[in-house]
């Protein structure tokens, strides 16, 4: 496994993506991929090329981990931060790592905020805060709301 270090985003495994997006992903836990082809920044510019969103939703999620080397304790509580990420969420960014040495091992805090990727809009719910919303393809878009006449010459 490479390194994980802040900015770094992963996808569940399930995610469906455009096809035109070939990402280079990295198994690695309990169904999450670690993208290694850039951060949120990149991931986000490419997947609004291609007519998709990228939103990133509520707070954070902060855990901690231990282990033999500083990467062991990243990857520890990185794993507990995911398993605290709704099924809905379908992305994560690891925002900000912080990292302590002990003589006999390394205790990192890990703070990772989910992300919905996809054809969504964002429409506020008032009591959950925000509702997300599955959005069709432009094209079947067109074709079910009856804009699909030819234009004016």
């Amino acid at each position: 496994m490479g390194n994980i270090a802040e900015l770094t985003m992963l996808l569940r495994g399930h995610i469906g993506l455009p096809d035109s997006l070939k990402l280079a992903t990295e198994e690695f836990r309990e169904g999450w991929n670690i993208v290694q082809s850039g951060g949120a920044r990149r991931l986000d510019r490419e997947i609004r090329r291609r007519g998709w969103r990228s939103v990133r939703i509520g707070e954070g999620s902060l855990r901690s981990g231990v282990g033999q080397t500083s990467q062991e304790a990243i990857a520890g509580a990185l794993k507990l931060a995911l398993r605290c990420l709704s099924e809905r969420f379908n992305a994560a960014e690891v925002e900000h790592i912080e990292l302590k040495i002990y003589p006999w091992f390394f205790l990192a805090r890990v703070t990772v905020y989910p992300y919905q990727i996809g054809r969504i809009a964002v429409v506020p719910d008032p009591v959950e805060g925000v509702t997300l919303v599955s959005m069709p393809p432009l094209a079947e878009l067109a074709t079910t709301t009856g804009n699909n006449a030819a234009p004016a010459a």
